[in-house]
């Protein structure tokens, strides 16, 4: 697997962010400082989650995609939404009960040519650790499964 990237455009408050390769938590602060950035954003009004090229994508990514689509849903009023054409990554967001949170599209998006990486931003280790555990608890919160599946990691991060 690539390592992972983040990729965004946005053109008049309509955001589409890029995920690519394999997304880990080294990419937590990065993700989750833009996602900030783009609620700041007084023209925001929707946002798309491309996934197609996405070839892995750990809990704690996942975790920060709930919580985008429930603070977009909270904040703003509507659901944001993913395209994947990647039918392990389809199975993966399902088994998180994401359909409940986003407009799910299993195809291709039609992408902005003007997609630009997002600048990495280093997360502190006590940053790190507390957005995985933040991650994981949203997780838990989605569903009874969500809950049994991450019980133990978030007792042993929360523990150290």
């Amino acid at each position: 697997m690539s390592d992972g990237k983040v990729l965004a455009a946005s053109h008049d408050g309509a955001y589409v962010i890029r995920f690519e390769g394999d997304v880990r938590l080294t990419l937590c602060t990065t993700i989750d400082d833009y996602f900030e950035t783009m609620y700041q954003d007084p023209a925001f009004y929707s946002v798309w989650v491309d996934l197609c090229d996405a070839e892995g994508l750990d809990s704690t990514t996942l975790g920060l995609l709930a919580k985008l689509a429930l603070t977009v849903k909270e904040r703003f009023g509507f659901q944001p939404a993913i395209y994947s054409c990647n039918a392990g990554i389809n199975r993966l967001v399902k088994s998180m009960g994401f359909q409940r949170l986003f407009e799910l599209h299993e195809e291709v998006c039609d992408n902005p040519d003007d997609v630009a990486a997002v600048p990495m931003v280093p997360g502190s280790e006590e940053e790190t650790r507390r957005k995985v555990i933040e991650a994981h608890r949203i997780l838990m919160g989605l569903n009874a499964t969500n809950r049994a599946r991450f019980r133990d990691l978030l007792a042993a991060l929360e523990g150290g």
